[in-house]
């Protein structure tokens, strides 16, 4: 089963929990506020993703109001700390399939594709 990662109240990761009803898409979602990620899987997701900057929502507000020296880890151990006082800051929703493959974001056309239904066109 698709496992959706994301928040409650954020308007993009409802969407996307919409278009998987929608679709028939049987997920089920995880608020990483509520249920902080371990370090492992922190590190999971980033090695998949392609790094700490690709996996960070650099546009948030949360992210433009911490310090300065907060904005700059300099180890996995510093981001993993960041992540788990600041879980809001990963780019939602995160969405990790049966077979382990991991996306950020959502689209319309972005879904469809992901995951095999409606027309394209």
């Amino acid at each position: 089963m698709t496992t959706l990662y994301g928040l409650n109240n954020c308007d993009t990761c409802k969407k996307a929990r919409k278009w998987l009803e929608r679709f028939g898409v049987a997920y089920s979602f995880v608020d990483y506020r509520d249920q902080r990620q371990a370090p492992d899987t922190l590190v999971e997701w980033k090695d998949k993703l392609g790094g700490w900057d690709a996996m960070i929502n650099k546009s948030s507000t949360t992210w433009r109001t911490l310090p300065d020296n907060r904005r700059t880890p300099g180890s996995d151990a510093e981001w993993k700390l960041l992540l788990k006082e600041y879980p809001q800051l990963i780019r939602r929703p995160l969405v990790v399939a049966d077979d382990g493959t991991i996306a950020q974001g959502f689209s319309d056309n972005g879904f469809k594709k992901r995951f095999g239904v409606g027309s394209l066109g």
